[in-house]
């Protein structure tokens, strides 16, 4: 189990409560701590959240147990991690599979995790998806390892969190039209999960840049402003790129899922501030193999 230890630096006294939700411990996390198993210490000392607090004091935080989830099981299949930290891991989901189990589904990247902590016996460990993808779009996801990580990322300014993709669409761009911003707002279409572009909608931004052309279909990579469901897929049809496998919006063709991966995070660490972390990998093997595919102009 992580324990956090946070130096007290500010100059006017502050309540434990108040400097622990200030430093991204969520109320859940702090009741947790109070009356689940865990320890608030101030140097070395149990205090309740009302304590008062002064300049240097050293604040030691022991999560308490999460409520488990009934429904929620471990897999035993295995799962690509990319980067792992006390805090955090970053894994490359493979297209087919969801982020997070649903009760029909128990082989989602969650399930997957969980399995892994169990292989290592690693035990207050809990799953907390920051990232997610559609189950036809393989790539990076981020996952806290604890509520903390996960309140702590959440507190991330949308600005400072960098989601980079391939895609694979049909047809070919003008010279003019090679990069540009895609800022169409995102609705609901009626009561199915089909989305539409929508002046009621929810604000919706996108940036695209054009990589490689072939006969017929170009590489793109987007960069996401905003997390709209389906936002890439419909804003490459708006502007009439569909991506190859896309059954909502796209053409008819023969690829199996939406040619879509999230090959690019980039993200100030929340446990350390100062430090960027930046990760990059290839893009699925099923999508190479399509764009290679296609001949060279």
């Amino acid at each position: 189990m992580t324990v956090f230890k946070v130096l007290v630096q500010d100059k006017a006294p502050k309540k434990l409560g108040a400097f622990l939700l200030k430093n991204g411990f969520s109320k859940r996390a702090v009741n947790n701590a109070k009356n689940a198993g865990g320890l608030l210490l101030v140097n070395h000392k149990r205090r309740y959240t009302n304590y008062l607090l002064h300049t240097g004091d050293e604040v030691i935080f022991v999560p308490g147990k999460e409520k488990d989830n009934p429904w929620l099981v471990p897999s035993q299949k295995p799962v690509d991690i990319v980067k792992e930290t006390d805090n955090y891991l970053v894994v490359n989901k493979p297209a087919g599979i969801l982020s997070i189990p649903s009760r029909y589904d128990d082989n989602a990247v969650v399930n997957q995790v969980l399995g892994y902590f169990a292989q290592k016996n690693e035990r207050g460990v809990k799953p907390h998806v920051v990232t997610r993808l559609d189950r036809d779009t393989s790539g990076l996801v981020l996952i806290g390892k604890n509520a903390i990580a996960h309140s702590r990322f959440s507190q991330i300014p949308k600005t400072d969190f960098v989601k980079k993709y391939h895609a694979i669409v049909h047809g070919n761009f003008t010279q003019n039209e090679l990069a540009g911003i895609i800022d169409q707002p995102i609705g609901r279409k009626g009561t199915a999960i089909v989305r539409c572009i929508d002046p009621e909608g929810k604000r919706a931004k996108t940036a695209y840049q054009v990589i490689a052309q072939r006969p017929g279909a170009s590489l793109v990579e987007l960069r996401l402003f905003t997390g709209r469901t389906h936002q890439i897929r419909l804003h490459m049809q708006y502007i009439g790129h569909p991506l190859f496998g896309d059954p909502f919006y796209g053409i008819e063709d023969d690829f199996s899922r939406q040619a879509l991966s999230c090959f690019y995070l980039e993200f100030p660490d929340p446990f350390n501030p100062a430090k960027k972390v930046q990760i990059a990998i290839a893009d699925a093997s099923d999508m190479m193999k399509l764009w290679q595919s296609f001949k060279k102009c």
